[in-house]
């Protein structure tokens, strides 16, 4: 094991991407209605923020080429990745207008809304907070679907999963 200490800074930009992939977060496919139809992009930068009111959180880097549709987005829905998801949450990083692969349907505000997740947060824009090279989003949760299963998760570079508990 070989133990490293660093101080941040573009230098070590990528050190620093290694440490914070230490880090297993969840998966979730953001999604949100434009004029040119339904976007998606997937996140891992996904924390709930208050109970009282219902708020949540993601992050949304600038030099993403679906930053001018989610930035401006005033209605979206967050959703939970599961497990057997993963090809889901890989096409959506690739290609956020190609919903082709994906069963899906607008709810009544149009926000494309994926079947088979484990949970869903359907938002509105309550507040963005600029980041550095990030734009931190701010939903209040107007409504929630959630189900047993097993969740996606990345970790290093990778996807996995828990494992059965004997």
């Amino acid at each position: 094991m070989t133990e490293r200490t660093f101080k941040p800074g573009h230098d070590q930009s990528m050190a620093f991407r290694e440490a914070l992939g230490c880090f297993g977060t969840g998966v979730t496919v953001v999604t949100t209605s434009t004029s040119d139809g339904p976007s998606a992009i997937t996140v891992n930068s996904f924390a709930s923020v208050s109970l009282d009111p219902p708020l949540v959180l993601w992050c949304l880097a600038k030099e993403s080429n679906r930053y001018g549709a989610f930035q401006a987005a005033q209605h979206y829905s967050i959703h939970v990745v599961a497990e057997d998801q993963q090809d889901l949450a890989l096409r959506f990083a690739r290609n956020g207008l190609d919903f082709s692969h994906a069963d899906w349907s607008p709810d009544h505000k149009g926000r494309p809304q994926l079947s088979q997740c484990l949970a869903r947060f359907d938002c509105t824009l309550s507040a963005r907070h600029e980041a550095g090279d990030h734009l931190i989003l701010v939903g209040e949760v107007e409504q929630v679907m959630y189900r047993t299963g097993k969740g996606l998760i990345f970790k290093r570079g990778q996807f996995g999963g828990f494992a059965d508990l004997l």
